[in-house]
């Protein structure tokens, strides 16, 4: 995971979480799986992290937009980390909730997330923040990543 050169195409974490709220996220699953593979994408380009890490931002990837279906609002932030928490809980990964739900609760934050800069949260923001909205746009910035690869 340190050296990433590559898409990273095969996300378990996703596919299940996205696998399990399928029929929630209806005609939209499709757009907001490429949605994540792309943020995952590129948290991966800036953050060059551990298994661990990887594992991280597939969690908070899958779930950081999730609650605008599960609780039909765009007041979704609450909702999408409530949802993480319990799948976290219910796989023994406690000890992640803290940094994950810190990565979706700031994920549209403007400026640099400062807290704990040991974890993911700014390299998530700032991943985010530069996924295009279509994949006719390039993320501006350093991590130069082929995200093109999943169609909105």
């Amino acid at each position: 995971m340190n050296d990433q050169r590559y898409l990273v195409t095969n996300i378990p974490i996703v596919e299940e979480v996205l696998d399990h709220h399928s029929s929630t996220l209806g005609r939209d699953l499709i757009a907001y799986r490429n949605h994540v593979h792309r943020v995952v994408n590129l948290c991966l380009a800036l953050t060059h992290g551990s298994r661990d890490d990887f594992n991280k931002i597939a969690v908070a990837s899958a779930f950081h937009d999730l609650g605008i279906w599960t609780d039909h609002t765009f007041d979704y932030l609450a909702p999408s980390i409530s949802l993480a928490r319990e799948y976290l809980v219910a796989r023994s990964r406690a000890d992640w909730i803290p940094e994950v739900e810190a990565m979706i609760a700031n994920h549209h934050k403007i400026t640099r997330a400062r807290a704990h800069p040991e974890w993911l949260v700014e390299g998530f923001r700032r991943a985010e923040s530069r996924v295009p909205s279509s994949n006719h746009c390039s993320p501006p910035g350093p991590a130069r990543v082929s995200i093109g690869a999943w169609p909105n």
